[in-house]
């Protein structure tokens, strides 16, 4: 079997000449390559444009050595977050991008997985997809570190991208503001609220992702359905089934296009 498709333990390395994309799997203690990527291409994507345009900006300046940002993407559900991450390394793999993906249940080994990458000769994307933290949970403390670094800097060739519905990571609760105080016409927030701000803070490029309009919505579906003459009737099809589901966005133009056959 080929290296690079063999899960690989603590400090067996990966062979990233081979290898693309990478899944830390925490049953064992290592990295496995993925075998089945997701083909979407780049000029697939509808409505995001403005995004793409950034996280291409930050995604060449960091391929050429230069200074860039960790990402964060935020915004309503199937808008195409995910979708422009998967879409990034397909189109910049070639030119030496490799993405790493680590659930957010695995990121107190973080520093770990990135304390292997230092020395290598590729630029790393470590993706956390659908990020977010519960009241309590202390996992964001590992990402911070990789974020900005502790006594030791993190590697120049590493970058989080990460995906959230929630726009700061944390929930937000009455009861922080509640805790909020005035001194001397100052307002000071509560620590709690500073400690969620922060942690968003960390991502020096945040984007964010709506939901779709009717005219958005029809032109993602009219890029799933080239060949189709009967524009009137597909976009009336695709209406009706948005309407079902409630939601205008990429995925549900998606979802039509996979319900006709």
């Amino acid at each position: 079997m080929n290296p690079g498709l063999r899960s690989m333990r603590k400090g067996t390395g990966m062979d990233w000449q081979t290898v693309e994309a990478a899944v830390w799997q925490r049953h064992r203690e290592g990295l496995r390559a993925i075998r089945r990527r997701d083909p979407i291409q780049w000029q697939a994507l509808v409505g995001i444009e403005r995004q793409q345009r950034a996280l291409a900006l930050n995604t060449e300046r960091f391929l050429a050595g230069q200074p860039a940002n960790h990402a964060l993407l935020w915004g309503a559900r199937g808008t195409g977050k995910s979708s422009l991450i998967k879409a990034l390394l397909n189109r910049y793999a070639s030119q030496g991008l490799r993405m790493i993906e680590v659930d957010k249940d695995d990121l107190v080994n973080l520093p770990e997985i990135v304390d292997d990458l230092w020395d290598r000769p590729f630029r790393f994307v470590v993706y956390c997809d659908d990020l977010s933290f519960e009241s309590g949970e202390t996992g964001y403390k590992a990402l911070k570190s990789v974020l900005e670094g502790s006594l030791e800097l993190p590697p120049e060739n590493v970058l989080v991208y990460a995906t959230s519905n929630r726009r700061h990571l944390m929930p937000e609760l009455m009861a922080d503001n509640l805790a909020t105080n005035q001194e001397n016409g100052e307002i000071h927030p509560a620590e709690s609220i500073e400690e969620k701000v922060s942690l968003a803070d960390r991502f020096g490029l945040q984007m964010g992702f709506y939901g779709f309009d009717q005219a958005t919505y029809l032109a993602a579906v009219d890029a799933l359905f080239p060949d189709v003459d009967d524009r009137q009737a597909l976009h009336r099809a695709a209406i009706q089934f948005a309407t079902q589901k409630g939601v205008r966005n990429g995925r549900t133009a998606r979802q039509f296009y996979l319900t006709q056959g």
